[in-house]
């Protein structure tokens, strides 16, 4: 793996630069216009926090951990004081299964966990076995509940919850 990759949280202006390279490389633009204006006014409120995998400069890795329960959809069991509801994991194409996803992640749980956080939790679509194993190989292995979410145009999706204590799954305790 390259030396040039560090992990790090997200300022205001890099969200800006991410976020604009997702509308441009998506057709529904609205739904990712609206997620942009609520992630940076979360970061902004002190709600939420990204972090970003950047290789060489460019941002090819990203996560988000929501503090609150007004961005959770669903939010019961999802988010409070000591849990961080995490998503928006997404990795380039060409670095995915490189293993920079996994820096990331245990950068995120280390600097959460120095938060006071003792305890994740995330969704993933109920059709989506593939991110549903790889999830549960870091850790989530607590089934907390399904429900729907609905995207700003009105879609439904059928979301399966899950949990982890943030040392869970990791080789020490360190993270």
């Amino acid at each position: 793996m390259n030396n040039e990759f560090v992990c790090k949280t997200a300022t205001v202006f890099d969200m800006e630069e991410k976020w604009n390279y997702e509308i441009s490389s998506h057709k529904n633009k609205s739904n990712w216009i609206q997620w942009k204006n609520e992630a940076v006014e979360r970061v902004r409120e002190g709600k939420s926090l990204s972090y970003y995998g950047v290789l060489n400069g460019k941002i090819i890795t990203e996560a988000t951990a929501l503090f609150d329960k007004s961005g959770v959809q669903n939010s019961e069991f999802l988010v409070d004081e000591n849990t961080a509801y995490l998503c928006a994991f997404r990795t380039v194409r060409k670095y995915q299964g490189k293993g920079y996803f996994s820096r990331l992640f245990e950068f995120m749980l280390r600097d959460l966990k120095q938060r006071g956080y003792t305890k994740v939790t995330l969704g993933v679509e109920h059709s989506d076995l593939k991110n549903l194993l790889i999830y549960q190989k870091f850790g989530f292995d607590e089934y907390i509940k399904s429900a729907r979410e609905v995207y700003p145009d009105g879609t439904v999706i059928d979301v399966d919850y899950y949990a982890m204590k943030i040392n869970d799954g990791n080789k020490d305790d360190s993270v």
